[in-house]
């Protein structure tokens, strides 16, 4: 592939002198660089000007998020190149080696129907901050995509123009929108290829505009909520088991007709709480339902098969809420509360102001 035909996006937020050099290395290798101001205010107009002689620079007027800006840029790539390219993002702190944007976006060129991520493995010089964080992620994407992806968080990611549309068309604003790509694309069954990049932490990472409270529910709160209403349930569940097992002494009786009570709390919860699903009530019903039906057959097969072998009632309960739970979240994320979003969303997207070298 021709390296003009590679386009380096960069969001940034009130970044420091670094950017000017990353724009400059890259536009030296012979990629072509479009960064996004996004909303730094007036401080940060000179840094962004001389930028602007070797890149386009977008501008959004207030902050929007990291998720926005890099809809922006592909917003502008959409509009205003004819492809075929490949597009790799990078953070605007420099720790990014251009080397390894290069390594990613020539991976992505040659299989253009994936998401290449640059991956950087923890040792050491990282943070504790970023390694608990990359470790949290990692498992909490793993149950929710049923995919493997060591390096969640990385900022450095490439793609051929086939996905412009597909990115443009993910929710979210902010740091979770990175998150939301790799859900949506685990959905859509495309290929999530991983290289391994230097891991470069300057200063701690201390340049990162990441609020680990704030950003983190971003990233978490489907599964968190969704962790939540499963308690609910479970204990709806369980409360109801434990007292029918204890007064007919029948536990198949007793496993039928908590699950029932719950299966409906936890689907009203679900609905309208955790996803927020605003499609045909009596189809998610329906679903819903055949998917209680389908659970409660393996629940009670495996409750009957655990205390057959002799397990306490109660603990083979508890074990057999475990195991199913991860496919519930599943099916309940892909296919019932499953978000459709389209392309068209892709069109509200505007740039304020557009700097071209």
């Amino acid at each position: 592939m021709e390296r003009k035909r590679i386009y380096a996006l960069i969001p940034a937020y009130q970044p420091d002198n670094t950017l000017a050099g990353l724009v400059r290395d890259l536009d030296k290798q012979g990629l072509r660089v479009i960064v996004v101001d996004d909303g730094s205010g007036s401080d940060y107009k000179s840094l962004f000007d001389v930028c602007a002689e070797q890149a386009t620079v977008l501008r959004h007027e207030t902050n929007r998020g990291k998720g926005a800006a890099l809809k922006t840029g592909l917003a502008w790539l959409r509009d205003n190149v004819p492809g075929p390219y490949t597009v790799v993002t990078l953070d605007a702190d420099g720790q990014h080696a251009v080397s390894d944007a290069l390594n990613v976006a020539n991976a992505a060129g040659e299989d253009q129907g994936a998401l290449v991520l640059g991956s950087r493995r923890q040792g050491e010089g990282c943070p504790l901050r970023s390694r608990l964080g990359n470790c949290i992620t990692r498992l909490v994407y793993r149950a929710a995509a049923r995919t493997k992806v060591y390096d969640t968080q990385t900022g450095l990611r490439a793609f051929s123009n086939r996905l412009v549309p597909v990115l443009l068309a993910v929710p979210g604003d902010r740091y979770e929108y990175e998150m939301n790509v790799l859900l949506h694309l685990a959905d859509e069954d495309v290929p999530i290829l991983e290289v391994p990049i230097q891991t470069i932490y300057l200063d701690g990472n201390k340049s990162s505009h990441f609020d680990t409270i704030r950003d983190s529910w971003r990233i978490y709160k489907d599964i968190l909520k969704f962790s939540a209403s499963s308690l609910l349930g479970f204990s709806v569940d369980y409360l109801l088991f434990s007292v029918l097992a204890f007064f007919t002494g029948w536990t198949l009786f007793a496993n039928i007709a908590a699950r029932f009570v719950s299966a409906g709390v936890n689907f009203s919860v679900n609905r309208w709480l955790v996803f927020k699903d605003k499609g045909p009530f009596w189809k998610s019903v329906a679903q819903y339902f055949a998917l209680a039906a389908g659970i409660l057959v393996a629940n009670s097969t495996i409750l009957f098969g655990l205390t057959t072998l002799g397990f306490n009632p109660y603990l083979a309960k508890l074990l057999t809420e475990i195991t199913l739970f991860v496919c519930s979240f599943t099916v309940q994320k892909k296919v019932i509360f499953r978000k459709k979003p389209t392309e068209a969303e892709g069109s509200c997207i505007r740039y304020e102001k557009v700097l071209e070298p």
